[in-house]
């Protein structure tokens, strides 16, 4: 299954979903929850009649988990892997999100690259076995990661031998947008996707309610929020470095790796949350621009349209900022 901007399965999410299931006698909401993607996905939506739609998002999620899975060897993504060095024929929406995703390396000065897939697989088993990586193995793994090795010829991809793609950092985020596009297609205005974590929201409900969205008080074991919102038409999604990790000799090794060096991000910040109207920007610059620190990370937003994010710092403290055209 897609590793979602993760090196472990998700055990904790960044976003709490407050009270979205308490609506007023008028909503009538129906909802299906199934696991893609490596984590649990649930979609609401308030029209009792609208069922058939439910069940066509699902079976676009399972679409897009067969297009983007690192598991499945007859995904693209893991046809493109395991014929590193060679062409690989794939279909039009894998070239898509991989056209987006060196779209945001660029952006992002390469904090965002998915041929992380080595280095990624190296810390996803470190922190399942809580067993550091060697240097060595680390080094190796690091020297693979460069997004500008990646070929595109009309509807196929080529990436460097040694190279492998994780999609990790964009697939859900990418994915909702698409299931918001078929939603808008089919005329259904009200809804919930929540892909792991990863928010998006349509029209409020149909009693005029936002949705409220919790964010996650770091390193509590419980679904604490340390922060909450009203939204409706607008992506949530959280990057933080308490949601995998484990401890060594006093130290945290957590899931945010640093492409510069091989190793956990070391930063001032427990989470960067985005957002946006589009998930697949709150997806691809949650992570990216955690690693460029808050202060370059501002640069980056204000060169960016209808965007807003906050900062999480260490001891607590938020810092808000928004880019061009945002609301705050």
């Amino acid at each position: 299954m897609i590793k979602q901007k993760r090196i472990a399965t998700l055990v904790l999410i960044s976003i709490i979903l407050l009270n979205i299931t308490s609506c007023s006698k008028e909503n009538t909401e129906i909802s299906k929850s199934g696991t893609f993607f490596d984590t649990v996905i649930t979609i609401t939506l308030y029209d009792e009649s609208q069922n058939d739609v439910l069940q066509k998002l699902f079976s676009l999620a399972q679409k897009y988990d067969n297009y983007f899975s690192t598991t499945n060897p007859s995904s693209d993504i893991a046809k493109i892997n395991s014929n590193a060095g060679s062409y690989v024929k794939v279909h039009p929406e894998t070239i898509d999100i991989i056209k987006k995703s060196i779209k945001y390396s660029k952006l992002t000065e390469g904090n965002f690259d998915i041929t992380i897939g080595r280095l990624s697989m190296l810390w996803k088993k470190a922190i399942e076995s809580h067993s550091l990586p060697s240097e060595d193995e680390i080094n190796e793994a690091k020297e693979t990661v460069d997004y500008r090795k990646i070929e595109i010829t009309n509807n196929a991809v080529r990436i460097a031998p040694n190279q492998e793609l994780d999609l990790g950092g964009i697939a859900k985020g990418y994915i909702a947008d698409k299931m918001k596009a078929y939603l808008e297609k089919e005329n259904v205005h009200s809804a919930l996707i929540n892909l792991g974590g990863n928010i998006l929201c349509l029209d409020p409900k149909p009693n005029g309610d936002q949705y409220k969205i919790g964010i996650k008080k770091p390193f509590t074991k419980t679904n604490e929020s340390l922060d909450s919102m009203e939204i409706s038409n607008k992506s949530v999604v959280t990057s933080g470095i308490y949601e995998r990790y484990f401890k060594k000799d006093g130290k945290i090794y957590h899931h945010i790796i640093d492409l510069k060096t091989g190793y956990p991000c070391k930063n001032d910040l427990n989470s960067v949350t985005i957002i946006s109207d589009s998930s697949t920007d709150g997806d691809a610059l949650s992570t990216s621009l955690f690693l460029l620190g808050e202060k370059k990370a501002k640069k980056v937003v204000k060169k960016l349209d209808n965007i807003e994010v906050l900062f999480v710092h260490k001891d607590l403290s938020e810092t808000k900022v928004g880019g061009k055209n945002a609301s705050n």
